[in-house]
Order: structure tokens, then sequence, then C-alpha cells
């Protein structure tokens, strides 16, 4: 086959386009797959608040509701659909209902018109949808929503209504990312500003991007919120090393013997509306609790203490079953040329029963070695493979 010269400078040309193409293509899914799960997102909302309008007389009625349907959704489509996500939407209707959210130049509401099903009924006064009517025209519904679906959770934490109209506007004027928005509302931009006597300087400050802003398109589709509702399953790792160290150490525990059982891997929770990964979960058989690692690659500090505490709370809250003991907690260091291992146990009801524990688990030192052995090894091989990677980080 005869090798044919291509231009270089055609060849950018050409190159640049396509990059250009696929990037702006993965741009325009990632808001198009936002944008339709929040407008999804908020029509279950609104089908929450109609339905417990017919019930309002009887006290719980609405915390009712959102148990049954978080019972039943789970159960048919998995995660997404817990009770803290379905108040979510429910706080989120109540927030943006459809007066703000399809008032026109007009004065008249373009809801009726939007919320229409195909079968030409439209939703009653209480929210209800006549019996066999389709779903909603969720993409003209989603042309409303113009910030994705986790922007909006974060403005719900934002107590009162003005603030939360304040950051909300910001945030599609200047083109904030979540990031972004979620920094304005931690620093109390709209309370500074009531007290500034430079608001525009402020503004402007306020607007400019800081290194790790940048939201990229596959950031935005492996967002929690978007795989839950497109029912992917999120189990990867932030770093080669992280990733190799943790699966090792899954072995490692499981071949201790036989009182290990593996119960998942990068496990996600939600507390509030921020999202947290545990790196292994495990069950073990003679403790009768859950074992919760957590890697930590750098030096073990007291907040790494507090964040395995966090888990725990949570884990005997909502992962512990009926006749099991608490979770107790691993924290794992792997600096570089050290190692630590450190149960947490102080969530145990008491020092008897954190003794008990500790003649059973395995030893710490025993893990903090292997965990060592393992980074050296995983170190090696990739200097091994790479050989230029030494010398470029040192």
């Amino acid at each position: 086959m005869t090798k044919l010269l291509i231009a270089p400078d055609d060849y950018a040309g050409l190159h640049d386009a396509v990059v250009g193409v696929v990037e702006s293509a993965r741009q325009a899914a990632a808001r198009n797959v936002n944008a339709v799960m929040t407008a999804a997102y908020w029509e279950i909302g609104r089908r929450i608040v109609g339905s417990e309008q017919g019930g309002k007389a009887r006290a719980g009625y609405g915390q009712a509701i959102i148990a049954h349907l978080a019972e039943d959704l789970t159960s048919r489509f998995g995660r997404g659909f817990g009770r803290a996500n379905l108040a979510s939407m429910r706080a989120f209707y109540l927030a943006w209902p459809e007066g703000d959210i399809f008032q026109t130049l007009s004065g008249k509401s373009a809801a009726h018109r939007n919320l229409q099903t195909t079968s030409g009924k439209s939703p009653s006064a209480d929210g209800a949808v006549a019996t066999g009517a389709a779903t909603s025209d969720y993409l003209s519904l989603a042309s409303h929503f113009t910030l994705p679906w986790s922007a909006y959770v974060r403005l719900l934490s934002v107590k009162t209504a003005a603030a939360r109209t304040f950051y909300e506007t910001e945030a599609l004027r200047q083109g904030w990312s979540v990031r972004q928005l979620d920094r304005q509302i931690g620093s109390q931009l709209y309370e500074r500003l009531a007290l500034s006597r430079n608001k525009a300087a402020l503004l402007r400050k306020a607007g400019d991007e800081q290194p790790g802003d940048a939201v990229t398109p596959e950031e935005a589709i492996r967002d929690p919120f978007v795989l839950e509702f497109l029912d992917i399953r999120d189990e990867y790792s932030e770093s080669d090393l992280e990733a190799a160290l943790i699966q090792h150490l899954a072995d490692f525990l499981l071949e201790l013997g036989d009182d290990f059982a593996f119960i998942g891997r990068q496990r996600r929770l939600r507390i509030d509306d921020t999202w947290f990964r545990v790196d292994l979960v495990f069950f073990h058989r003679r403790l009768k609790c859950l074992v919760i690692v957590d890697l930590k690659v750098g030096r073990f500090s007291y907040a790494d203490a507090g964040q395995m505490h966090l888990y725990l709370n949570y884990a005997r809250e909502h992962w512990m079953k009926l006749g099991e003991n608490p979770p107790v907690g691993l924290i794992l260091c792997a600096e570089k040329g050290a190692a630590e291992a450190h149960y947490a146990l102080d969530n145990l009801p008491n020092k008897i029963v954190a003794a008990e524990y500790r003649t059973v688990l395995p030893d710490e030192r025993l893990i903090a070695k292997e965990l060592e052995r393992t980074r050296i090894a995983l170190e090696e091989r990739k200097q091994t493979a790479h050989p230029g990677a030494a010398a470029r980080e040192s």
C-alpha cells in the first residue's frame, strides 16, 4: 500500500474541526441530559405536591406519601428515588412553581401548553393527570431549566428566596459552573454584597474562574445525579494508584480468612447536598457488622477520622440491618515512605465491645505493612513500564 503524504496544515485544520465537533456535541449532550432530568424531577415534585392536597388535613400525610413512593420507586428503578431525593424534588417544585417557570412576556402562563400530554388532556388543578394520559413533553419542559439539577439542589440550601434568586440570576448571567456557584454560596457572596461599597467590583471578582471550576462533559455525565437518573453504575477511581491499591487491599482482606464478605467498592452516599464515596464496604461475619474502609494517599489527619465517623453514622442509620452490630471503620493512609492503618471504634456502645472488636479484627500493623508493600510494588511496576515517569516526578 502506497503511503500518501498528508499536508500538515490541511490535517491540522481537519483535526481541530473534528475535535471542536466532538467537544461541542458532548457539551450539548450533557446539557440536554441535565435539562431533561431536571424537568422530570420538577414534574415529580409537582405531582407529589398535588397528591398531598387531597390529604392535607391529616398530619404527616405528605411524609407518608414520600416514604411509600420512595420504597416503590427504589424497588422498580433502583438508586435515585430515596426519601431524601423525593423530598428535594418536592422542595424544588415549591421553590420554582409553575407561575415562575412559565411566565411569558404577555403575562400569560405557558404551563397549560407545555404540560399538556399527548392524549390532549391537561393536568387538573391538584396536579393529577387524567387516567390514560401519556407523559409530559419533557423536551419542551426542559427548555425552561437552564441550570443543571446539581445547581438547583445547591440553591435549595439557600434559605431566603431573595438570596436564592440572586445566585440563580448570577449563575445564568455569568455562566457559573456548579463549582463556582457552590463557592459563591459558601463564601456568602449575597451577604457580602449587601455590605460592600463597590458592588460592581465585587461581582466582577466573583465571576473570575478559579482552577478546578470548569466542568468537562465527562464530569457532567458522571455527576452522581445524572448517573442515578440514567441508571449507570458509578464505579471509577480518581487515580490508577488508588484504584490498584483498593483492589489489592480488597483481595488481601478476603484472603485473611472467611470472616470478610465483600459488599461493594466506591459505594456512594449523599448527606444533604454533598456526595461522598466509600472506597470499600465489607461485612464481618464473626462480628456481624459492616466494615467501612477508606483509603487516603497521604498522611493521616483528624479530618480523616471526622469523615470516617460521618460515614459510620450514615451506615448505622441507612445500611445497618436488624440484628447487626454497629459498623466499624478502617482508615488506611498510604503516604510515601510510610503507611498507617487506624480503626475507628469510638462509635461502638462501650469499651468492652470495642476491645472485643480489636481481638477479632486483623492487626492494624499487618494491614499497614501490606499497604506499604503494595504501594512500593505498584510504583516499581509503573516505573518499569514508563522509565521516564520517575525522572519527571522527581
